[in-house]
């Protein structure tokens, strides 16, 4: 659980758009203010092609379970928070 570190933090399924496009996934954060958290390379190169917002934090983590993956954003919050706040930047990976 990401609370309450990322007590805002939404998944798709919970805002209706878990079988969408990486686009309207896009279009979504966008327009809402999120920063979207994905394994995705797609939504890097979304970012290359349209800039930015939203942000992305591209988890090249491999394969974890929900709760190693929920500890693992946890403990890089702090890095997390200094980039959605850094106006230069579209992108973090974190492995």
């Amino acid at each position: 659980m990401l609370s309450p570190d990322f007590a805002d933090c939404l998944h798709v399924k919970s805002v209706g758009l878990n079988n969408h496009n990486d686009a309207e996934i896009w279009q979504f954060a966008k327009q809402n203010g999120f920063t979207i958290v994905t394994f995705d390379a797609d939504f890097f190169d979304l970012s290359l092609v349209w800039n930015f917002p939203p942000k992305t934090v591209w988890l090249r983590t491999g394969n974890l379970s929900t709760a190693e993956i929920a500890e693992h954003i946890i403990l890089n919050s702090s890095i997390i928070a200094s980039f959605i706040d850094n106006p230069k930047k579209s992108c973090l990976e974190i492995y």
